[in-house]
């Protein structure tokens, strides 16, 4: 019992915390890749032709990247420097 008191005491409240798992850098990325995402569908809903280029060509190009984009946002570690 008196050994988890003294873990406790020498614990910063910082050190309590859990720390963000994704940085400012992930969540910009994610933003820009759910705007691609809106405005691919927003394109084609507005072109209103199944058959249309943006439909058959160039959306399924955006969203792809835009998904793999957002997948990367999500797995992004920025390299830490380390001190010597």
């Amino acid at each position: 019992m008196k050994s988890s008191a003294k873990r406790e005491q020498g614990k910063s409240p910082a050190a309590k915390t859990a720390a963000m798992p994704l940085g400012r850098v992930n969540y910009i990325l994610i933003a820009l890749g759910t705007l691609v995402i809106a405005a691919s569908f927003g394109i084609m809903f507005l072109e209103k032709d199944v058959d249309g280029v943006f439909a058959l060509f160039v959306s399924p190009v955006t969203l792809t990247a835009a998904y793999a984009g957002i997948a990367f946002a999500v797995l992004y570690r920025p390299k830490t420097k380390k001190s010597s």
